[in-house]
Formats: structure tokens, C-alpha cells, sequence
């Protein structure tokens, strides 16, 4: 029980985020609550390093590369401003990160736009006298509803799309997703717009062009976004031909970061410049969700319930609940095989997707999105969002959430 009353310590300092006159940061929350797990030898330290996910660790590394690249030669912020010129208010900017954030994700996947989208929309909130914590939340939800529709959205539909037994998983998760995500992401807007209307003003937009910096660590961006553009259709396509290409998300990520590795004179600067707080965090996580898991108590309380567990109403209540406990990649990698056993359909599949995903939106570490942006953001601005303000916007959107998901669904029954 030691690694439950750990984590549970975990999630009241991670909302209170600070002690006295100390203020605490997510990552050093996350692993204090990991090495405690460890000095209580709630779990070995070998197995403690086997449950570090190494696919999830070398993505974020990769990503995490391209990602600073992007924003130290400057060609972020030039392209961003270029992309989101046509924004007049602050409504259209915050539907164009909505919309633009969010169907990116589905293509780039969830974790690839919290990186490189964090410091755009910080970059937007100074340049318009925009509340950060408005932009911040927009593109946290934006980034997690978006990927819902993609089997490529974020690794937790991966999974599913791999070994959920759909025969086409691009056609099915499009045909039964996308239209709820639409809803969706405009059920974020009007939510956003209830809780922060103050932040809504009315003043146009002026928008100017942002120079790049450096125009040679530019180019090597440009070959790394190729490459990522590239690669990641090139997946689509090898899984649904079902060609034997084993080509893993963590090998496109090291490929579009290798330009920037082999070739940028500041290649030591970039590395060290990374979000090496996010890699602590992930690391840490991994170990204490671990050592939660080896208590069995998870297991058992599933194990113990007399209730149908592959109707939907038990998909998206136990996805949701268990996805802030676990995390949502490890809660699908042991609900998938309990649904696929006790028979559940396609409709099942999907379900699962939906609902692992948005569970994101309920709290901070619902998602690895959420904690990557505000990660980044106290790392480049110092501006946050704390477990409060998250929660009051987005309780309510998942229960809109998984409502809409759930009555779509529902609504498609036996013909999915």
C-alpha cells in the first residue's frame, strides 16, 4: 500500500505546488515520489529501470531536439506568425490553435505539438496581451481532443489501432471519431470562453513578422520537419498495407533529429538546452506507476468488480478514472487485453480510444501532453498553470467529452 499513499502524496503536492516558502516544480514532485518507492523497496531497482518506457524516452528526446532547434534559429516563431496572420481577435486565435493544434496532433502526434506548440503560444500571449493561461490551456486541449481521430494521434491509440483487431484502423478511427472531435474541440472553445471570457478582448490582432535568427540551424529545421513529414505518412501507409517496415515513432524522432546532431556548429548548446526536466519527470513516472502496479491493487479492484467491463459506460468510466492514476498508455496497455478476451467489438476499440485520450483533459497527469507544456512554459516564461486552474475548465469539458464521445458512439451501435 506504501506506493498508493506515495502517489496519492504525489497528486496534493503536484495541486498544492508548494511547501512553506519552497516552490516546488511537477518534475521534482515526481521523482522524489519515485525515489521513495525506491528507498522503501516497494520496487528493485532492476525492475525500476526496466519499467522506463525507453520508446517514450527516446521519442521525447528526438522530438525534444528538433523542438529547441526550431525555436533557437528563430523559424518557429517566423512560420507561426505566418500561419496565424489571418487571426483578427483573440476568438479566431484561440479556434485557430484549437483547429490548427489539434488536427496537427492527429498527424504528428499529441506529444510532438505540446513541444514544438508551447512556446508559439507563449510567443502569441506576449506579442497580443493574451492571458498565457488561456493560450496554455487551449493548446493543452486542442492537442489532446485532436488526437483522438488518428490511430497515430498519440501512443495510447497506437496501441490500439495495432493490437485492437481493427482490420483498418485509418478508415475506422475516421469514420467514427472524427465527427465527435469536431464537436469536441468546438465544446473546448465555448468552455474556454465561459471560464476566461475576461481574457476575450475585443482589440484586433496586429501581427508581425518574426525573424529567424539563425538561418543556417534554419535549414537543418526545415530537413528535420521534411523528414517528420515524410517518415510519418510513410508509417500510415506501412500499416495499412501491412508491409514489414519496422519503422518505430522513436526511429523518426532520432532521424529528424539527426540534421540538426550532425550538422548545427551549436549542436552542444541545443542538447543542453533541452527539456531534460520533462526526461527526469517521464523517467520518475515510469518507476512510481511501477511500483503502484506491482501492489496488485489495481488489478484486483478490476478483477473484483461484478460489472460488465466492455460496455461503454464501463470503458469510459474506468479509462477516465484509472488514466489519472496510471497514466493512459499503461492503463490501455492492461484494458486492451481484458477487452479483446471478454470478446468486445470494434465499438469497444473505440471507446477505449476515445476515452483514454480525453481522460487527458481532467487533470495535469491525465496526459504526458499536459505535463510537457507546462513543463516547457515554467522552463521558457516561467508562466503556468496550476492543478486548479486545469481542473475548473477541464472537469467539466471531459464530462462534455466523454457525453459526446459516448452519445456518438451509442448512437452508431451495432453498425460500428
Amino acid at each position: 500500500m506504501f506506493p498508493l499513499i506515495v502517489l496519492a502524496i504525489v497528486f496534493i503536492l503536484i495541486a498544492v505546488r508548494q511547501i512553506g516558502n519552497i516552490k516546488l516544480q511537477i518534475w521534482q514532485v515526481m521523482l522524489g515520489g519515485a525515489a521513495a518507492a525506491l528507498l522503501a523497496g516497494s520496487i528493485t531497482p532492476a525492475n525500476a529501470l526496466k519499467s522506463i518506457n525507453a520508446d517514450v524516452m527516446i521519442f521525447l528526446f528526438g522530438i525534444f531536439i528538433v523542438g529547441h532547434a526550431l525555436d533557437e534559429s528563430g523559424y518557429l516563431s517566423h512560420i507561426s506568425c505566418r500561419l496565424f496572420s489571418r487571426a483578427q481577435n483573440v476568438n479566431q486565435m484561440i479556434l485557430y490553435i484549437l483547429f490548427g493544434a489539434g488536427l496537427a496532433s492527429a498527424i504528428l502526434m499529441n506529444d510532438t505539438l505540446a513541444i514544438i506548440g508551447t512556446p508559439v503560444a507563449l510567443l502569441f500571449a506576449r506579442k497580443h496581451g493574451v492571458s498565457p493561461k488561456l493560450m496554455l490551456l487551449a493548446l493543452a486541449f486542442a492537442v489532446t481532443i485532436g488526437s483522438v481521430f488518428s490511430p497515430i494521434g498519440n501512443p495510447q491509440n497506437l496501441l490500439i489501432a495495432i493490437n485492437g483487431g481493427i482490420p483498418n484502423p485509418f478508415i475506422a478511427f475516421l469514420r467514427y471519431l472524427f465527427i465527435p472531435t469536431i464537436l469536441n474541440l468546438l465544446a473546448a472553445f465555448y468552455l474556454l470562453k465561459i471560464f476566461h471570457g475576461d481574457h476575450f478582448h475585443d482589440n484586433d490582432l496586429i501581427h508581425e513578422e518574426e525573424p529567424i535568427h539563425d538561418r543556417r540551424l534554419a535549414l537543418l529545421c526545415k530537413i528535420s520537419i521534411a523528414l517528420i513529414m515524410i517518415l510519418i505518412p510513410l508509417k500510415t501507409v506501412a500499416i495499412f498495407f501491412e508491409w514489414k517496415m519496422d519503422l518505430r515513432l522513436t526511429h523518426i524522432a532520432v532521424i529528424a533529429a539527426l540534421p540538426v546532431i550532425l550538422f548545427s556548429p551549436h549542436r552542444f548548446r541545443i542538447l543542453k538546452g533541452i527539456d531534460w526536466h520533462t526526461l527526469i519527470f517521464f523517467a520518475a513516472m515510469f518507476i512510481l506507476m511501477e511500483s503502484v502496479w506491482e501492489t496488485g491493487y489495481i488489478q484486483k479492484l478490476i478483477a473484483g468488480t461484478k460489472i460488465n467491463i466492455t460496455s461503454n459506460n464501463m470503458i469510459f468510466a474506468v479509462s477516465i478514472i484509472l488514466s489519472q492514476l496510471i497514466s493512459n498508455v499503461p492503463l490501455v496497455a492492461l484494458y486492451l487485453p481484458i477487452l479483446k478476451k471478454a470478446g468486445a467489438g470494434h465499438a469497444g476499440m473505440a471507446a477505449l480510444a476515445a476515452a483514454s485520450t480525453i481522460a487527458g483533459n481532467l487533470f495535469i497527469l491525465g496526459a504526458a501532453s499536459n505535463v510537457i507544456i507546462i513543463q516547457n512554459a515554467e522552463k521558457k516564461t516561467g508562466d503556468t498553470l496550476t492543478f486548479w486552474e486545469f481542473g475548473r475548465v477541464g472537469i467539466p469539458l471531459t464530462l462534455l467529452n466523454a457525453l459526446i464521445y459516448w452519445s456518438y458512439l451509442s448512437l452508431l451501435g451495432s453498425n460500428y
